[in-house]
């Protein structure tokens, strides 16, 4: 065991939150160590998630537009065909530029980057062991110490006791963004984000794709007319949604299967689950098991630096992110609120300030969600329904895709703008958009909303001719009953 280096910050995990973290800390001046089990900077999400994840959205959304919609625009394909190999290596090419960047980053800021796994033994020092990877540069455990660590681990997927993932037939997300062929039969158990960006890859791409939801509703908390318009443009591209369901089990594929009295071979698995007291089944090559994520603690030793639980398994923290030991903070997945990469980020770069003195902000109420498939759905704030509920008097202003030019153009005339205002002050209070490149869209609104603007000032902003971005404008005038291009 070798003596322990000092640092100013150490940094558990090296994903948006832990990286974001380490680099604004040492920008402040701060000496920082950065700790992380892979040799790759970025996490799960630049190495297994968001990013690999995109690229596949993105290459799938090639052919299916060479498939689909290049006829229409005077593009004539012969040959059409998938490479499943090339879009891989495509995925691949684009995490290895940017861990790079990371790694130049942090070499560059002079933030120490270590390998291996971390674990505590006091509240300032932590033990690192190596990982049998030969980008670790750690021969033997060693310990260092710092006057200030922050816990940025992240989360792993869920695993169902009666679903446990073998990585070839029932999988997690990791490995659905890495199959070497376009499975005959997916299964998706979930449908939030991660199932539904992942199962409208390869349903896409030619898979049979049945999405099988506990909830009466796909597309987590998205307002009921957001996903109605949803549901029916999914299974129009050939998803089958079946929502009230619950899985109760998988039974694998057999070569003796006796079906209707006569043996059958059964070349796939059959995932069971049941509805209003019916069992439902479902064929599957694969089952990507897609209902939500853990906060990651395993192992951290958590409890010999006085580091204590939620009910719900989170790190407990307080306004400014400590946790029950004063030096230790948390960020990111392991703490309450979205399990998102973006949160994570502000996070991370509001507590590196914190600790070199500075006013860090976070508006935790402003993190904008959205389910990257074609169309996608972006949401910040209070939705309609919500709103509703709780018996909120809003004014919403609703612009349809299919009355702006630019859309047609795009091929994405499907969907709508929608945006809640206060009825008695015209303050935004949240807005859901459902359409290409509605992720894009939604920002302008999360910056009027931060600056307490109002549906007037977003629809007297003036918005460039001819852009999508004027089903924004639009949808604000709206929220007044003064849309120019709708009735």
């Amino acid at each position: 065991m070798s003596s322990a280096s000092s640092f100013d910050l150490i940094v558990i995990g090296a994903g948006p939150g832990g990286y974001v973290c380490a680099f604004r800390a040492a920008q402040l001046g701060l000496k920082v160590a950065l700790i992380d089990k892979r040799p790759a900077l970025g996490g799960t999400c630049l190495n297994v998630g968001c990013i690999p994840s995109k690229s596949l959205l993105a290459s799938s959304e090639h052919y299916a537009f060479a498939r689909h919609h290049a006829a229409a625009h005077g593009i004539k394909i012969d040959g059409l065909a998938i490479d499943v190999t090339a879009m891989l290596k495509k995925k691949e090419d684009i995490v290895g530029k940017m861990t790079g960047g990371l790694a130049a980053l942090a070499k560059a800021r002079k933030v120490t980057v270590i390998t291996g796994t971390a674990k505590f033994t006091s509240a300032t020092e932590v033990e690192v062991s190596p990982i049998e990877n030969p980008g670790s540069k750690i021969e033997n455990p060693a310990r260092y110490s710092a006057r200030h660590i922050v816990i940025a681990t992240g989360s792993a997927p869920v695993e169902l006791p009666f679903l446990k993932f073998d990585g070839e037939t029932v999988v997690s997300s990791d490995h659905a963004i890495a199959f070497n062929a376009v499975p005959k039969k997916l299964v998706v158990v979930g449908g939030g984000a991660i199932g539904l960006e992942l199962g409208s890859v390869w349903a896409r791409l030619g898979a049979e794709v049945t999405v099988v939801e506990f909830l009466p509703q796909i597309a987590g908390t998205a307002d009921a007319d957001v996903v109605r318009n949803y549901t029916r443009i999914l299974q129009k591209q050939g998803l089958k949604i079946e929502v009230n369901a619950k899985v109760t089990g998988f039974v694998g594929a057999s070569l003796d299967d006796t079906r209707a009295g006569a043996d059958k071979p059964r070349p796939y698995g059959k995932l069971l689950a049941e509805r209003d007291g019916k069992t439902l089944e479902f064929e599957a090559e694969k089952v990507l098991v897609a209902v939500g994520r853990r906060p990651f603690t395993d192992g951290l030793g958590l409890e010999k630096a006085g580091v204590e639980l939620t009910e719900k398994k989170r790190i407990k923290v307080d306004a400014k992110l400590r946790t029950t030991t004063a030096n230790i903070y948390a960020i990111g997945d392991v703490i309450d609120g979205p399990m998102l990469a973006h949160k994570a980020e502000e996070d991370g770069a509001a507590v590196a300030e914190w600790i070199a003195g500075k006013a860090g902000h976070i508006n935790w109420d402003l993190m904008p969600g959205i389910i990257y498939t074609d169309p996608e759905i972006a949401m910040v704030g209070l939705g309609e329904d919500a709103a509703k509920k709780t018996g909120l008097k809003v004014n919403v202003g609703k612009f349809n895709f299919a009355a702006n030019a630019r859309a047609h153009a795009n091929d994405g005339a499907d969907g709508f703008v929608k945006i809640i205002a206060d009825a008695q002050t015209d303050k935004i209070l949240g807005a859901q958009i459902l359409g290409k490149n509605a992720g894009e869209l939604i920002s302008e609104i999360v910056t009027h909303m931060e600056y307490g603007g109002s549906a007037e000032d977003l629809a007297r902003t003036v918005h460039a001719h001819p852009t999508m971005s004027e089903a924004v404008k639009e949808a604000a005038l709206a929220v007044s009953k003064s849309a120019i291009h709708a009735l």
